[in-house]
């Protein structure tokens, strides 16, 4: 990509979480800095939570085996990672100087880790959230993308898709959604093409008021620093060009609230979809799960989340949504998981066993490798949060799915339980 003119500075990105999925982002991101020089700096920082692993019959640190080896041999075995992402244990110094964080952990760590970061990041840093799940309280619900931005005062858009990471890593064709509403006075700079995305903020850019602050879906101002004018623009063309990949296809889009959601809520419906396909219902059954999921997706976002320019379309539309939705429902984790919780429930039962049969919670804990399933975690606070407000019966499948995860129903008690939808 050429730039119209030359920047004296160029971006440094830090990818913040070296699971399956960060260590997949890293791998294509540093593809991407390494071939613009003209935008990025070349090395991408990976924060490595430190841990001992096993290399060739003896004790390493995962880090040393990264940079030595340039694979993840923990997380995401078998995949070369370019020598130029640099596997880093300390958050403070992956951190610094970096104006792209990319944070990609799960979602119970990303409170402790901001309080990590406050003191150590640019002021007008940007970000950009792969976490899959919402921030919630019995009286309150928000992306985890603005709690990142008020946490550490800067702004952060989302990164959610159809996305498998062993795939993508392995550079099988998918494609993803990045939704990033560029903050006014960096907008001001230089507007996003209207071609790349059709439905950009109703901010309106020429108000000198809007220079310093930046509204999030719930109303609350995030007092923001602007991005210096010695860095190229972080706009939606800059942020196609850093996750952009022949085998990665991006489309940059505005509406991060309906991104954020289907990428937190589309676990708890594969979970359901997990326990039909693992009762052997078929794919009628499946199918019929996966089409209430997106209405309660749908209905959910506008319900909750009415004043954040949040469209439909997205949901319908985007990877990040009916195309995710999808794939987890068919090869994800929180659908492998339950299905697996589901068929041995079956099993036990046809034998005629007395014996109990695992919970999603204990397989979970036995096949995933000290891997999270989200869908348990934000089955439970989106219930919490629904309870809160009287309305855990319009959602009957998200509630049906906390229901039995909790043993307070049957997995065949689904039909019944959304019937009305």
């Amino acid at each position: 990509m050429a730039t119209l003119a030359p920047y004296e500075k160029r971006h440094k990105v830090t990818v913040l979480g070296s699971g399956n999925w960060g260590s997949t982002i890293a791998k294509l991101v540093a593809e991407n800095t390494a071939e613009h020089p003209d935008l990025f700096d070349r090395d991408v920082q990976m924060w490595v939570f430190e841990e001992d692993v096993t290399y060739d019959g003896s004790t390493h640190k995962l880090t040393d085996i990264i940079n030595t080896h340039h694979e993840n041999v923990k997380y995401l075995p078998d995949i070369k990672l370019p020598n130029n992402v640099i596997a880093n244990p300390s958050v403070q110094n992956a951190v610094k100087d970096s104006t792209v964080l990319i944070f990609n952990l799960p979602h119970q760590f990303i409170n402790n880790l901001c309080n990590q970061l406050k003191g150590h990041i640019l002021p007008y840093a940007r970000g950009v959230s792969c976490i899959k799940g919402v921030n919630v309280t019995a009286s309150d619900i928000s992306l985890f993308s603005e709690s990142i931005g008020a946490r550490l005062g800067i702004y952060c858009g989302a990164l959610s898709g159809a996305n498998i990471a062993t795939e993508v890593a392995k550079g099988l064709f998918s494609e993803t959604t990045v939704a990033y509403d560029p903050p006014p006075m960096d907008s001001s700079r230089t507007s996003t093409p209207k071609g790349t995305s059709p439905y950009a903020s109703h901010t309106d850019l020429t108000s000198l008021t809007a220079l310093t602050e930046k509204k999030t879906s719930s109303g609350d101002k995030i007092k923001l620093r602007a991005l210096p004018t010695d860095y190229p623009p972080l706009d939606h063309t800059t942020l196609h060009t850093l996750f952009h990949r022949p085998y990665f296809h991006v489309h940059v889009v505005s509406d991060v609230t309906a991104v954020s959601l289907s990428g937190a809520l589309k676990n708890v419906v594969a979970l359901a979809a997990g326990f039909v396909s693992g009762l052997g219902w078929g794919d009628n059954a499946k199918a019929a799960i996966m089409r209430v999921g997106l209405l309660e997706m749908v209905k959910f976002g506008h319900a909750f989340f009415p004043e954040s320019g949040i469209r439909t379309q997205t949901f319908t539309e985007e990877s990040a949504g009916v195309a995710d939705l999808i794939t987890s429902c068919s090869s994800g984790r929180n659908f492998r998981c339950a299905k697996m919780a589901a068929e041995e429930k079956k099993k036990l039962a046809d034998e005629g066993s007395a014996k109990k049969p695992r919970s999603v919670d204990e397989i979970a804990e036995e096949v995933l490798n000290g891997q999270v399933l989200q869908g348990l975690g934000t089955a439970r606070e989106v219930n919490t949060f629904l309870k809160s407000r009287g309305r855990e019966a319009e959602f009957p499948l998200m509630t049906a799915v906390y229901k039995i995860i909790q043993g307070e129903i049957a997995m065949e008690d689904i039909p019944e339980m959304i019937q009305m939808h």
